[in-house]
């Protein structure tokens, strides 16, 4: 008769079944996990099967782009002795009743770029006959900004936006009346200077009013 059903041995036969009994619960155990680890209850479609993703992967691809480096990054900010100031007018000579434009140039006349503030907080427009000054475009400014330009080395940079000059004088105390006093004309000569970031222009720019 096979030993299998009837083991025979030193020991009775109730010990061998049990023997036999604790190894087959043994490989069963075994089977199970290895089936489990294969199917994976509980995993979806896509997850079953497949090794996990890599960082680079898994990364979104719809993150926002990197922004744009700052024109000025690097630039070192501008010397005095290395900026050129011109006060500009879009005339000479002005008719009755025409309104002098005012605007200015900043040149770079070092070799390498630099930095400079060229906002309304840091220019300053003054209009000036002889030793009296006339007007000043910072006695009534409202809202000054900063803005910072770089000036590459040679290439002369101009004011986007003119300030018209209404022919009158000014002054702290006179920027809620309605009418100042007119500046004389019948061909008076007025002298327009310019300072940006505390940097003067050179030359003032002589102009006339008929």
């Amino acid at each position: 008769m096979s030993t299998i059903k009837h083991p025979v041995g030193p020991q009775s036969s109730k010990v061998y079944w049990r023997r036999r009994l604790i190894v087959g619960v043994g490989l069963l155990f075994v089977l199970v996990i290895i089936f489990l680890i294969i199917v994976r209850p509980g995993a979806g479609p896509d997850e079953q099967g497949t090794a996990p993703k890599s960082a680079a992967s898994a990364a979104t691809t719809d993150a926002p782009a990197a922004a744009a480096s700052d024109p000025a990054a690097g630039a070192s900010a501008c010397n005095p002795a290395r900026v050129q100031v011109e006060a500009i007018t879009d005339a000479v000579s002005y008719e009755p009743g025409q309104q002098p434009a005012l605007s200015l140039s900043l040149t770079n006349t070092g070799t390498e770029p630099c930095v400079i503030n060229v906002g309304t907080s840091k220019q300053v427009f003054t209009i000036s006959s002889g030793a009296d000054v006339y007007w000043t475009s910072t006695d009534c400014l409202t809202d000054p900004a900063d803005a910072e330009v770089t000036l590459k080395p040679g290439q002369p940079v101009s004011s986007s936006a003119a300030i018209e000059w209404e022919r009158v004088r000014s002054s702290p105390d006179t920027c809620d009346e309605a009418t100042r006093d007119a500046a004389p004309a019948g061909g008076a000569a007025y002298n327009l200077s310019v300072s940006v970031d505390g940097i003067e222009s050179a030359t003032p720019k002589q102009f006339f009013l008929s």
